[in-house]
């Protein structure tokens, strides 16, 4: 069997909020379907959609995006304006360099090279 990986769906308690700062990020138009759902297609990239839960993110992500940029020391800088907070500092090593991030609510996400 061969399948596609039609979206990504993230659970959180503003869809709103969370899709506009994902498509800052990646490009995109934000789109609110409902209050409870919002998604972007980012281009060249699966649709990222975001759907309103009643719990709180309570421990790490079990999966993250790893998001390629040229320079992730500048890349977390700018996207510290559209509410990111940064995990850690800078890891470099053989295969390259990494910055852990999350996004306003939490979830994790690494700005990667190499």
């Amino acid at each position: 069997m061969r399948a596609h990986v039609q979206e990504i769906v993230v659970d959180c308690g503003d869809p709103a909020r969370l899709v506009r700062f994902w498509a800052g990020l990646l490009g995109g138009e934000p789109v609110d379907r409902s209050a409870d759902w919002s998604y972007v297609d980012p281009p060249g990239f699966t649709r990222l959609a975001f759907q309103r839960v009643p719990e709180g993110k309570t421990v790490k992500n079990r999966v993250h995006l790893d998001v390629e940029v040229a320079d992730p020391v500048a890349a977390a800088e700018e996207v510290l304006a559209l509410g990111a907070r940064r995990s850690g500092g800078l890891v470099t090593d053989e295969q390259g360099s990494f910055q852990v991030m999350s996004d306003p609510e939490g979830n994790e996400f690494c700005f990667v090279t190499g």
